[in-house]
């Protein structure tokens, strides 16, 4: 009797285990997009949607400085609300597409302390 309960008890907390181990890895699936929210190279790769594109007029570039200052509306994946701002480019390629006073809409992200403009276009 004691080997069938030894048996059972075995089998129930190998149960349990697995149980924990797949709810563990789902709550960890479940936090991840708000972990890589505002980092586009690691939503590629997973899958989360990149941020949104937010809308602006330009004000100044400054090329030798690779900034570009902007008057924007809410920038939803920064929880950051409409102003006039100085932003860095991740790629200086971005400054010749666009002049001050044109509509633009971009993406942005949080690095290094810095928002960073990864993604720009002329608005519509």
């Amino acid at each position: 009797m004691n080997t069938t309960v030894s048996t059972i008890t075995r089998a129930a907390l190998i149960i349990t285990l697995t149980t924990n181990m797949w709810l563990s890895a789902r709550a960890a699936d479940h936090l991840l997009p708000s972990m890589t929210q505002g980092e586009h190279a690691s939503t590629k790769a997973s899958g989360v949607a990149m941020p949104e594109f937010t809308e602006g007029v330009v004000k100044k570039i400054d090329m030798g400085n690779k900034k570009i200052t902007i008057k924007h509306d809410e920038i939803k994946n920064l929880d950051m609300p409409g102003m006039t701002m100085v932003f860095q480019v991740k790629d200086e390629s971005l400054l010749s597409k666009a002049k001050a006073g044109d509509k633009v809409k971009f993406r942005a992200e949080k690095q290094a302390g810095a928002i960073v403009i990864f993604q720009m276009e002329l608005a519509k």
